[in-house]
């Protein structure tokens, strides 16, 4: 009887431990880089607290959290970086380790998410003042300075080529580019980069304003413009499939992203797919924007993000979104030298050349009834607005086929 006693002992003391062992509290006290955990928790408590609290961009800083947070408690393991290392799949090691953020991950890896977020962002996306005023192309693609002015500077910082360019992708403000890119060059990079993009683009009423106060004059700011000419429906059919067949074929490696983009569009232009359009505009882009905000956030592991690379990649994304922001600027003040005084160009909308749609659109409007309540951008920022959209996609093109 004592015998049995005592090993029923031992049977019940052993499982206690062994179950201690394997709680995730006990991680934080056994593990070498426990501290590290705790850190990136609070981190992803923050990022909570901006998504819910002030609304930062909450559709994907949300999930991106929540994914942070899942992916740095211990023991939980539902993403493992070893099945990625290197930039590729180890599918070899998938069976019996990969968790389920390691398998949604793969929509991120194989570059599906991000495309399929265009697709809907394309059915969002009117493309009318484009094709109105043309010119914004140029305003677009101006914006689009601050992406390779910042992958010279963070090459020249000691970053890798790759890793350059996807840093200097931040400066176009498109968060699903921003990811399609990093994850074919430096997925190592992916977590950082991605919360880069996104807190950048909920800070654009911050950040916009004083660059723009400080590149214009009060003169410049009270520019009125002519009214945009209405676009036939015509028109706006057309230009998806132009667009996309041009593209495609000058830059096949931006054809994932363009082509989609302007499949979204071509759907909500053309009239007889109103139910795909629909589909595309809200429940796929929901279900996606959560697969790919949680996967995203899981790569957001503490080895990846704490430490001095991040802090360099932060900064650097201040100064790529500043420059792209300028550059919109600056072109709209030389193009206005060309003009004739009834075709001027007011620069702020130029600043709406980064990718941030319609934020960036609102704060041009917004920066210039400061000077002018009765001025009314909103209209004319929103071709450069879209055109930066496209303009990102191409950079991004253009930077993977250099480098990819």
């Amino acid at each position: 009887m004592w015998t049995l006693l005592t090993s029923n002992a031992e049977f019940v003391l052993g499982s206690l431990e062994t179950f201690v062992e394997s709680m995730g509290f006990t991680g934080f006290f056994t593990a070498p880089d426990g501290w590290k955990s705790v850190a990136m928790i609070g981190v992803a408590f923050l990022l909570l607290y901006l998504a819910i609290k002030h609304k930062f961009e909450p559709l994907l800083l949300f999930t991106i959290a929540f994914g942070m947070l899942l992916t740095n408690l211990p023991g939980a393991d539902m993403y493992h970086t070893e099945l990625f290392a290197g930039g590729h799949v180890h599918w070899d090691s998938f069976v019996g380790t990969a968790g389920l953020l390691d398998y949604l991950y793969l929509g991120v890896k194989l570059g599906i998410y991000p495309c399929l977020i265009f697709v809907g962002v394309g059915a969002m996306t009117d493309f009318g003042p484009l094709i109105a005023n043309p010119k914004s192309f140029l305003l677009g693609a101006a914006a689009q300075i601050g992406i390779f002015a910042t992958f010279l500077g963070a090459f020249a910082l000691g970053f890798a080529p790759n890793e350059a360019g996807s840093i200097g992708i931040i400066g176009g403000a498109d968060g699903p580019t921003a990811i399609y890119l990093t994850s074919k060059l430096a997925p190592e990079l992916l977590g950082p980069i991605a919360v880069a993009a996104y807190s950048y683009m909920a800070l654009v009423p911050v950040i916009q304003p004083p660059i723009m106060r400080a590149l214009t004059s009060k003169k410049e700011r009270l520019i009125r413009m002519r009214t945009l000419r209405p676009v036939s429906k015509q028109e706006r059919i057309l230009f998806p499939i132009v667009i996309a067949v041009i593209i495609a074929l000058l830059l096949p490696s931006a054809a994932p992203l363009i082509g989609c983009l302007m499949l979204g569009n071509l759907m909500k232009e053309c009239g007889v797919v109103d139910r795909l359009s629909k589909t595309v505009q809200n429940e796929l882009m929901n279900i996606v924007v959560i697969f790919l905000g949680l996967t995203v956030g899981a790569t957001a592991t503490a080895d990846a993000f704490l430490n001095f690379r991040t802090l360099g990649i932060l900064a650097l994304g201040v100064v790529a979104f500043a420059m792209g922001s300028a550059g919109g600027i600056l072109l709209a003040k030389l193009m206005n030298l060309f003009c004739k005084e009834e075709n001027k160009i007011n620069p702020l909308i130029g600043s709406a050349g980064v990718s941030a749609v319609p934020m960036a659109a609102r704060v041009s409007q917004t920066v210039g009834q400061e000077e002018d309540p009765g001025n009314f951008l909103l209209m004319h920022a929103m071709g450069p607005n879209v055109a930066g959209v496209v303009g990102s996609a191409v950079a991004a093109g253009i930077l993977l086929s250099f480098l990819g």
